[in-house]
């Protein structure tokens, strides 16, 4: 939010400096973005008496111009404008001045072949105002050679960040009083222009839905007169960044920034019957302020007449019932409207404004009847006209907050000592109600006090958060003991391993858009839906890291990547059975277009597949500790709405028939075609929650390790088996044997054809024996060869002859 200086003290009373003021601001919480000083922007801009006027000896349109500068000799400056004339007083740019509104350097040129040095402004140039069709002229009393910026009393302007749970200082009025609170002033007191009014309201107003709009405030004023603002005004709505438009809509501009109420302005002529706030009817559309038609539905609240909409309540206005320049009786409308209405139909319709800003973090429901007698003493001393009385419609939220404090909390929470007399002071200085017993009761707009502790913060940061000291967290003596739980151990070991395997880390979004999200929901599983979502792409709580990554993959394809290898750990989120939030942490790949760029050496691309899927699954659940010779791989888990999978190149990867640790494979074209992806892709999900913990101690020192003292030895097995059946249960099976003395068993080749029965298939196992004290000999082999034969009998293998 911006803001000039002198606008500041036009409600704070303080003799502070610039820096004073930004280093207060600063220490409050208040953070400053940065300081503009129009002074710099207008160096080298004076104020100028024009001489004489002469026509260009070689232009119709343009004037040789004798120009005094207050130094003595007059200059000579080439204008075009229609309304330089001899004896006018402007505004000159010497050679070296730099025009705002374009960046161009001044500087002594001929234009048509007369010399002019430098140019006379317009106030589109200076970034005044809107008016390009002449110079601009000041009064009879602008004092020749002095400094423009001096003489128009230019401010320096602060930038200032406004964190969302602070609405109350998202008006100039709001930061004076915060600031008066850390003692940098005196803040005044608003002042209210006295008016009379005549008579009761001649337009209906009223709220058909109280709970979108539980007030509803107008009045009509007639006999008004529109046209520009006075320079004050601009001045202000300047500094703000906010272009002046006319008096009656920047008299609502100014409300709105200075003390943080939006209102609106109707012109009465282009209103029929009432003026009410009600809920949209659904297909209802509005052409709003910026020129564009809104479509909208019955959760939206507007305000309409008997036959129109006219306003998106809370955002913005309708072009249909402005005011231009021929109004002459107006309804003004102020109101408070549901915070979060406002937000989720700004989110529907992709609409943004300041009043939106404003009303979905909450405006001052205290501050309806000030605000409208405020706008209207305005409109009546500055535009004239006759006001009828008021109209309330509704009443807007009026129980407080009262909060029991110990103040003692502020030492413990916030770190700092301030004495119970300070911190009362510095609570009844923001307008909090203090009873002697500290029952302390909140004003209507700061929402965002929920407890004893916002109001530690309150009483810190106005004390100064530079006050508070760095302290050291205690440390036990010794060796520094690891922090981290296994899981963020195994976690930490996972990122390792993906990225060691060439995979590039991503982090999605932990929402997805409601369809993606049922795609990928396991069956019976409720899914978190969000009441207030950022938008409706981001409505639900991902119950998969692979709709992210998809989309991810995606935009890669978008942007011309040949290949995307992407990893993400995160957390899956489910509603639990009592209604709080379970979530999984998992990891999750996706592997898209080439494994292998074409080449010569190589040939065509390779894309990927699913044994690329698989293997990666295999080594990562390797390095997270799980028991991978165990695993068992089956048929793979049917989840969500649609087909995920590839039926037949996907699977699981189990530990035991139901307590599945991993699924992958290739992605179903249904899929692919959901995502707009082309061509195959194959994915990974990796379940951490259901990888089983290591027993045994918790340290992180290695188990020594002693090497073998005698040979390994391999033998060879050849078995039929069904041709349908997995090899894995083969080597499964051989390795469930003789722990003590098999190491390993890996299957090297599967062969069909001549000399194997019909149906079936010859799998050729090397099994690993390690001797222990002593070598093996014959009958030792003999016997350990019979119990793998055994074993490999009880999964349907018979040794092969």
């Amino acid at each position: 939010m911006k803001f000039s200086v002198t606008w500041l003290k036009d409600h704070l009373e303080t003799d502070a400096s610039l820096s004073e003021i930004t280093e207060a601001l600063n220490a409050i919480g208040l953070e400053v973005e940065g300081v503009e000083d129009p002074a710099e922007t207008l160096k080298g801009f004076q104020v100028a008496h024009v001489l004489s006027a002469e026509k260009h000896p070689d232009a119709d349109k343009l004037q040789v111009l004798k120009v005094d500068t207050g130094d003595g000799e007059p200059v000579q400056v080439v204008c075009g404008a229609p309304n330089a004339r001899a004896g006018m007083k402007g505004v000159l740019g010497l050679p070296g001045a730099v025009v705002p509104s374009n960046g161009m350097e001044l500087r002594k040129a001929a234009i048509r072949g007369v010399e002019s040095t430098g140019m006379m402004c317009s106030a589109r140039e200076l970034e005044l105002g809107d008016d390009h069709d002449g110079i601009i002229e000041l009064p009879e009393e602008a004092s020749v050679g002095h400094s423009f910026a001096d003489y128009q009393g230019s401010s320096p302007i602060i930038d200032v960040a406004i964190t969302p749970n602070r609405p109350d200082c998202m008006g100039v009025y709001g930061i004076a009083r915060d600031l008066a609170a850390a003692g940098l002033g005196t803040l005044k007191p608003i002042a209210f222009t006295r008016f009379e009014a005549s008579g009761a309201c001649p337009v209906e107003i009223r709220t058909d839905d109280p709970e979108g709009c539980p007030a509803f405030y107008g009045r009509v004023i007639k006999g008004v007169t529109n046209g520009p603002s006075p320079d004050w005004l601009q001045q202000r709505l300047n500094s703000a960044g906010q272009r002046p438009i006319s008096l009656l809509v920047d008299l609502t501009n100014y409300l709105m920034l200075a003390f943080g109420r939006p209102a609106h302005v109707y012109d009465l002529a282009k209103l029929s019957g009432a003026l009410v706030a009600r809920r949209a009817k659904p297909g209802e559309q509005v052409l709003a302020l910026n020129e564009k038609t809104y479509t909208l539905d019955e959760s939206m609240v507007v305000i309409a007449d008997d036959e129109q909409v006219h306003d998106i309540a809370g955002i913005m206005g309708g072009e249909d019932s402005g005011v231009s320049d021929e109004t002459a009786d107006v309804l003004l409308e102020i109101a408070y409207f549901d915070p979060a209405r406002i937000g989720v139909t700004g989110r529907k319709l992709g609409l943004a404004s300041d009043a939106r800003t404003r009303f979905e973090r909450g405006v001052d429901p205290a501050f309806l009847q000030d605000g409208l007698d405020l706008l209207t003493g305005l409109v009546v001393e500055l535009a004239g006209g006759t006001p009828s009385d008021d109209v309330h419609a509704g009443a807007p939220p009026h129980e407080p907050m009262v909060v029991k404090f110990d103040t003692a909390m502020t030492a413990r929470l916030g770190g700092v000592d301030v004495p119970a007399g300070e911190q009362l002071r510095i609570l009844e200085s923001l307008e909090f109600a203090v009873s002697e017993d500290w029952q302390v009761t909140c004003p209507l707009r700061r929402h965002d006090i929920e407890g004893p502790a916002d109001l530690v913060e309150e009483v810190v940061r106005i004390h100064g958060l530079d006050k508070v000291q760095s302290v050291a967290l205690p440390r036990a003596e010794g060796v520094a003991r690891p922090t981290a739980t296994p899981a963020q151990v195994m976690e930490r070991r996972l990122r390792r391993a993906a990225a060691a395997s060439g995979f590039h880390e991503a982090i999605t979004w932990s929402f997805l858009p409601e369809a993606e999200a049922q795609r990928f929901a396991p069956e019976g599983a409720t899914l978190w839906a969000l009441d207030n979502p950022i938008s409706e792409d981001m409505k639900v709580m991902r119950p998969s890291l692979l709709p992210g990554l998809l989309m991810a993959a995606r935009r890669n394809t978008d942007r011309g990547a040949t290949s995307t290898r992407v990893f993400e750990l995160g957390r899956r989120y489910f509603r639990a059975g009592d209604g709080l939030s379970d979530e999984r942490a998992t990891l999750g790949i996706v592997l898209a277009g080439e494994k292998t760029p074409r080449g010569w050496a190589s040939g065509k691309a390779v894309s990927f597949n699913a044994y690329d899927a698989k293997a990666a699954a295999l080594s990562l659940l390797a390095a997270a500790g799980a028991p991978v010779p165990n695993l068992m791989v089956m048929e793979p888990v049917a989840e969500g709405s649609g087909r995920q999978f590839h039926p037949g190149q996907a699977a699981t990867l189990r530990l035991g028939p139901k307590k599945v640790l991993a699924r992958f494979g290739m992605l179903h074209p249904e899929t692919l075609k959901a995502f707009d992806l082309d061509g195959p892709v194959a994915a990974v999900e990796i379940f951490l929650d259901q990888i089983p913990q290591k027993k045994g101690s918790a340290g992180f020192a290695r188990a020594p390790f002693t090497p073998p003292t005698l040979q390994a030895v391999t033998r060879d097995f050849a078995f039929l088996v069904d041709k349908d059946a997995p090899a894995s249960d083969l080597a499964r099976a051989v390795r469930s044997v003789l722990k003590d003395q098999i190491t390993n068993a890996r299957i090297f080749d599967v062969f069909t054809g001549e000399g194997v029965p019909e149906g079936k298939k010859s799998l050729a196992i090397e099994v690993t024996l390690q001797p222990q004290d002593k070598s093996y000999k014959d009958n030792d082999l003999k016997a350990i060869a019979d119990t793998v034969v055994a074993a490999a009998a009880k999964v349907g293998a018979v040794l092969r002859s």
